[in-house]
């Protein structure tokens, strides 16, 4: 430290260098006394001077640090932005902050923050930098961990399959992760433009929600709604919006955390769903026996919600049901609403066809493959080739053409009776049956992967019995198309004729009470249509013990699959089908593999 004179110096040099050495020593003393690293370096910016903490602290002497030695103190990796900093100072001699690692004279290194300020002459030229360096290595530690931990969060709401919203108390949004930007193509920056929801919302959708989503933005709970998002193509895909608050201790709301989740596909299968159900009833309303669904029953909805659901799919169906219940019109219903709706539907009555020529009316013949023979001929599989093949009262099909039957659904190919060629076959299936195919397959009668191969998703139509508060509205849509065959008018139903109809078991379903239907349209002589009770052939309980125990067997089949349906195939636990139903599980599951019941199809 030198060219400091007290101000009682005197004209004695003696005295006045004295003195000057007297000073110098004690603002040396103080330098090396202050709890920092102090230190001066020259207007190059070479050192000149540093105090005994640095010193002691990184174990180099003044002789060492002295000029460019004090670099080997800094951590190499902070050397070069630690020049460029110092270089740049330099240069426009203007004062100036530097964070850099220096290492301790037992080889750590922690962070400093050095602050340096210019000591400049009468002219203004930098005559001495004089700095001070600080330990801020917690603090540089936490900043890193801290920002580690932000980088890790984001990474995290980068990889959840969800785009993730921050926003603020208002409602603005301060941040998305890669999910919304993929999404959308609105980048980070762009996030809290003031068009932000102009951009990504659908405008109906904005002025739709404004009023209630400003209403719940305003209240700390939980809420959500859904809208479309526009993507990056320009189109718009439905998204469930979930907003969630974040708290502070005072109840107050700190942010929103919104996240979407892609609903596009559920929203327009349920449009889908109700389109074609509209379209279903459309359809059924112009086929000639559209009666046989008309009602608003539960049970009858059910079968209508699952025909719509299926009917977009190529997927083998099996329709389950008693006869006269409209098993062929459920078929041709799903063909209509199918992707296969322009080829042709082929309707097959297995149990009318007689066994040795089953095999041959299915996939065809080779000249000669049989007697009668007399030329090729192609079977129904490839007359429905592109469309769909209905097989009717498929349990009848004798054991080696359930073999063939098996192929055609596994590989999608066939062979001729009589021939060895390999045809590939491009058709929907779909079967139907009134027999109880479980037991068959128990019988050794019907084999059992051709079951499990048909019954990919079955649809079990309800009896007449079970949906009665459809027959009102079945006579009334019945009585007007024979009235109208008949040349009759027709006002009104006998209240006890609807009485007796209503109250009779129907064991021909729905082509018994039509025929009922016809034959009292045709007897009747006024504008009211009446019945003889005796019409309805009930039986004693002596002769009604086997549909008695179908009945029975069809009515456990129908409350275990509801049981399964509710709790989405599950059969243990306390939410599962058999706690539903209250039987143990081992009880249930011997009734489900009895039963033939597949329920994984139950799974949601």
């Amino acid at each position: 430290m030198t060219n400091v004179r007290s101000d009682s110096a005197t004209d004695d040099p003696e005295v006045d260098l004295s003195a000057a050495r007297a000073t110098d020593a004690e603002l040396r003393r103080i330098i090396d006394t202050i709890p920092v690293l102090a230190w001066c370096n020259r207007p190059d910016g070479s050192n000149e001077f540093i105090n005994r903490r640095w010193q002691d602290y990184t174990g180099l002497s003044q002789n060492a640090a002295s000029g460019w030695g004090w670099k080997v103190a800094f951590h190499p990796d902070d050397l070069g932005p630690l020049w460029g900093r110092w270089r740049s100072m330099l240069s426009s001699g203007e004062r100036g902050a530097i964070e850099a690692r220096i290492r301790r004279h037992d080889g750590v290194y922690r962070w400093f923050s050095s602050r340096v300020e210019p000591l400049r002459d009468e002219l203004g030229n930098v005559v001495r930098w004089y700095g001070t360096s600080t330990d801020i290595d917690d603090l540089k530690r936490a900043q890193i961990e801290l920002q580690q931990g932000q980088e890790e969060l984001r990474r995290i709401t980068d990889a959840i399959p969800q785009a993730i919203i921050v926003l603020s108390p208002e409602g603005l949004p301060l941040y998305t992760n890669r999910v919304s930007y993929d999404i959308t193509g609105v980048s980070l920056e762009e996030v809290t433009a003031e068009n932000y929801r102009a951009r990504v919302f659908h405008p109906e959708d904005v002025e739709r929600l404004r009023e209630e989503r400003q209403a719940a933005l305003s209240r700390p709970e939980p809420f959500s709604n859904e809208q479309r998002v526009r993507g990056r193509d320009g189109r718009y895909r439905w998204f469930l919006i979930a907003y969630n608050p974040l708290l502070d201790a005072d109840g107050r709301i700190v942010r929103w955390y919104a996240t979407g989740t892609d609903i596009d596909a559920r929203k327009r299968s349920e449009d889908r769903t109700r389109n074609e159900n509209l379209a279903l009833r459309e359809e059924i309303g112009r086929a000639s026996m559209f009666q046989e669904i008309v009602g608003r029953s539960e049970a009858l909805s059910r079968v209508l919600s699952e025909v719509a659901k299926v009917a977009p799919t190529d997927s083998t169906v099996l329709i389950l049901g008693e006869t006269g219940t409209g098993k062929e019109l459920i078929a041709r219903a799903i063909h209509e609403q199918s992707k296969r709706s322009s080829g042709a539907f082929i309707r097959v009555s297995c149990g009318a066809i007689p066994p040795s020529l089953i095999a041959s009316e299915l996939f065809g013949h080779e000249k000669g493959a049989f007697t009668g023979a007399l030329q090729r001929r192609s079977g129904r599989f490839e007359s429905a080739e592109g469309g769909t093949i209905f097989l009717d009262e498929v349990g009848e099909l004798p054991p080696a053409t359930q073999v063939a039957l098996l192929r055609v659904l596994q590989e999608r190919e066939f062979e001729r009776v009589g021939g060895n060629r390999t045809y590939s076959v491009d058709v929907r299936v779909i079967a139907a049956t009134n027999r109880d195919l479980s037991s068959a397959v128990s019988d050794g009668t019907f084999r059992r992967d051709l079951f499990y191969r048909l019954n990919v998703f079955p649809v079990r139509l309800p009896a007449l019995r079970d949906r009665v508060e459809d027959i009102p509205a079945l006579i009334e849509y019945l009585i007007p198309q024979y009235a109208k065959k008949a040349g009759k008018v027709i006002r009104s139903v006998a209240a006890e004729t609807l009485t007796e109809l209503q109250a009779y078991d129907w064991p021909g379903n729905i082509r018994e009470l039509q025929n009922v239907v016809e034959r009292a349209v045709i007897l009747c002589e006024g504008d009211t249509v009446s019945i003889d009770p005796t019409w309805l052939a009930r039986t004693d309980g002596g002769t009604k013990t086997a549909p008695l125990v179908a009945d029975l067997v069809e009515r456990e089949r129908a409350m275990i699959e509801d049981a399964l349906r509710a709790s989405a195939g599950a059969i243990s636990g306390a939410r599962g089908a058999a706690a539903k139903l209250g039987i143990p599980r081992q009880t249930l599951e011997s009734k489900i593999k009895k039963l033939g019941i597949n329920r994984h199809i139950f799974r949601s």
